[in-house]
């Protein structure tokens, strides 16, 4: 049954449609089915269709969970005024996939392969992971009907509003979801509205990450340069990632996004990329590439593609079960890609915690208990940093601010900037009074201070023209 107008408006608040896609024999993954029905040109349904699917397979039988971002080109189905859905889009469409493979003897291939996969304007991965999830299993045990009752489920939810905890009814549970205030925003256990009653099983914060498989276990092959691969992300540094499965891939890119935070990240990213994507030859080419691009590839041939990439970070074997929900044992072919761990030229500029690393270590070793505790610890260290990096900006930042609410602001300048930073200094653990100078100057000229400063200008302005407006009346 096709949604009406009324409901195809509430739905596209949260996402756009259900894509179902098939592999057909000769021309590869194709989208079967999309509901509700929604206008797409050929090239957008079948990057849809390759982005949903593995590029190879891992595992025999099972089902594996992964996430990806292409151009959004599709124009909106409805007269959607929504402020919300306008507000959150960032031109770019997010797919969360769910892909099942299960022999099957009637198809040539022996294998019945197909996935279905959530679109939608909004970069909640922990949300739609768990909905993708559960929408999955139902579909592949019940058919097409989930589709339309999954969709009439979302259509029924209330707005995705900024900083509210919602809860929101699907296929026969209720999910417990707090939205973030922004998409800068650092949601944490602690400071969610959840509190001490937070269980995993139910409460979600929408922007986190899908909390398997854990950073620790993705890490593991070079904890030690950690540090290094957050001053990379700081400095809007281009990285590749290769590992055996998407869902390796956009989990790690999801939780390097998650590092940065509060800092805005300025540069294009794809959880999941693949040479059929519509931006294959703009993204990936002979030139340097992109500042602040991050791609995830689980295909070798980008090795010697991107050769001349400064910064490539390899993880994992495909035989890696800790990655795959799988009813059998994954295949044990070696991963092809580059050698495991963080491959850079780049040099510290901040000391790393060795204690921090110490805890991390023992907890990759031993996992369990110790590796989810250790996960929290690493988030918050981050999150740290990058608010401690933050802070001389923010105190120079406040002393151009006027007295008067209506005098203008006055300019920010790298070069009174680092004079205040000479006077106060930083927070962070700066290998020397150089390496410190260095560093801010390199950020001062990225793209993401760029968009912090035009935020920080645009919420002052909003304050002195409140408090010019409350002098007048």
């Amino acid at each position: 049954m096709p949604l009406d107008a009324e409901k195809r408006l509430a739905l596209e608040r949260w996402i756009l449609a259900v894509a179902v896609v098939n592999f057909d024999l000769d021309v590869g993954p194709v989208v079967e089915r999309l509901y509700p029905d929604v206008l797409m040109t050929p090239t957008v349904r079948e990057n849809i269709a390759f982005s949903s699917f593995p590029d190879g397979s891992l595992f025999e039988t099972g089902v594996q969970c992964h996430s990806f971002r292409i151009r959004d080109t599709v124009a909106p189905t409805t007269q959607s005024t929504s402020t919300i859905t306008q507000r959150q889009s960032d031109g770019f469409l997010y797919g969360y996939s769910l892909f099942l493979q299960k022999r099957d003897p009637n198809i040539k291939r022996g294998y019945l392969q197909r996935s279905i996969t959530m679109i939608s304007h909004l970069p909640f991965p922990s949300l739609f992971a768990a909905a993708i999830a559960k929408l999955g299993a139902f579909y592949f045990s019940h058919g097409i009907t989930m589709l339309e009752t999954a969709c009439s489920n979302i259509a029924s939810w209330p707005d995705p509003i900024q900083g509210k905890a919602l809860e929101l009814g699907f296929l026969g549970s209720v999910m417990q979801v707090e939205i973030p205030r922004s998409e800068n925003e650092h949601q944490s256990i602690a400071t969610s509205s959840f509190g001490e009653k937070f269980n995993v099983e139910i409460h979600i914060l929408a922007s986190l990450p899908p909390p398997l498989p854990s950073p620790i276990s993705l890490f593991a092959s070079f904890l030690p340069k950690v540090w290094t691969l957050w001053e990379c992300l700081v400095l809007s540094e281009p990285l590749i990632i290769f590992a055996p499965s998407p869902s390796q891939t956009s989990s790690i890119i999801w939780w390097l996004r998650d590092f940065l935070r509060p800092i805005p990240l300025a540069g294009d990213f794809r959880p999941y990329f693949h040479i059929h994507d519509q931006d294959y030859a703009m993204l990936v080419n002979k030139n340097p590439p992109k500042t602040g691009l991050i791609l995830g590839v689980t295909n070798p041939f980008f090795g010697n593609l991107c050769k001349h990439w400064p910064h490539v970070l390899s993880v994992g074997r495909a035989g890696d079960a800790a990655y795959v929900k799988t009813t059998t044992q994954p295949r044990s072919t070696p991963f092809m890609g580059p050698e495991p761990g963080f491959h850079t030229q780049h040099k510290r500029f901040i000391s790393k915690d060795r204690a921090l690393l110490k805890k991390l270590e023992e907890a990759a070793q031993r996992g369990g208990a110790a590796e989810i505790e250790a996960c929290s610890l690493l988030r918050q260290h981050f999150t740290d940093r990058t608010t401690k990096l933050l802070v001389p900006l923010n105190r120079h930042f406040q002393s151009l601010i006027p007295i008067d609410p209506k005098a203008p602001l006055k300019p920010f300048t790298p070069s009174s900037f680092l004079a205040s930073l000479k006077t106060h200094g930083s927070l962070l653990p700066f290998r020397s009074t150089s390496k410190q100078r260095e560093f801010y100057e390199r950020w001062l000229r990225t793209p993401a201070f760029g968009v912090w400063l035009t935020e920080r200008v645009g919420e002052v302005q909003e304050v002195l023209q409140r408090r010019a407006d409350a002098r007048s009346s």
